[in-house]
């Protein structure tokens, strides 16, 4: 016999209905949403530093020295979704125009995604934005190298986004039109240097990470390392 629901009875079903509909849309955005995004790289440029004061930062990077793929370099690429599933892309290009990308994938134990979130929730490193790229100073003769690092982290519907920009910097003074410029010293660029405390938990939880995936990383086609939008 087919039962016929009463009117009270329809609501409450409705009521239940849309509360299982709602958390399950809501379990899902949380597994698919970043929790968190970290991309660290390292270009090996060398080159003049007349092409920098042209071109200015910009010239040769958005943000992401490790997109300057003509130039020997690595970059680390992670991100790490709510439910604690995280992906770790590692480019490498020791010899220009061959990259070689490996890739690991898995899960974050519960102590563990715990351990970042605490992390993330410092109020310090909530307040981290990108400073002003560093300049090259007068005396610049070429530009060593450069380190980046780009985050993204889910703030509960907003995200926070920056970048750190360190560059090693050779320097010296022109001595003669004759004889150019002296052999120079290295100069440190850091527009992170007042974050790297506050920053150093994130850095030690992500080095630990790489550490624990070296043995899982497999050759793959390159994926998750992108341009971050800078903020």
């Amino acid at each position: 016999m087919r039962r016929i629901f009463n009117i009270h009875e329809l609501v409450q079903f409705v009521t239940v209905l849309a509360i299982l509909v709602a958390s399950t849309i809501s379990i899902c955005q949380n597994a698919s949403t970043p929790l968190l995004r970290l991309q660290q790289s390292t270009a090996y440029l060398d080159i003049e530093a007349n092409v920098q004061h042209g071109k200015g930062m910009w010239g040769i990077t958005f943000g992401n020295p490790g997109d300057v793929w003509r130039y020997p370099n690595s970059l680390s690429c992670l991100v790490v979704y709510g439910d604690g599933k995280y992906v770790l892309e590692k480019r490498e290009e020791a010899t220009v125009g061959r990259p070689k990308v490996k890739r690991a994938q898995g899960s974050l134990g519960a102590d563990d995604l715990q351990q970042l979130k605490v992390i993330l929730d410092d109020e310090a490193l909530k307040r981290i934005k990108t400073q002003e790229m560093p300049t090259l100073p007068d005396d610049a003769q070429a530009v060593r190298d450069i380190e980046s690092l780009d985050a993204e982290i889910e703030r509960g519907g907003s995200t926070q986004r920056f970048t750190t920009v360190k560059e090693r910097v050779k320097t010296g003074a022109l001595i003669s039109a004759t004889s150019g410029p002296s052999t120079g010293v290295d100069t440190y660029l850091d527009n992170g240097a007042a974050y790297k405390k506050t920053l150093s938990p994130l850095m030690k939880w992500f080095e630990g990470l790489k550490k624990r995936s070296k043995s899982d990383l497999k050759e793959s086609k390159p994926q998750y390392c992108a341009p971050m939008n800078i903020g």
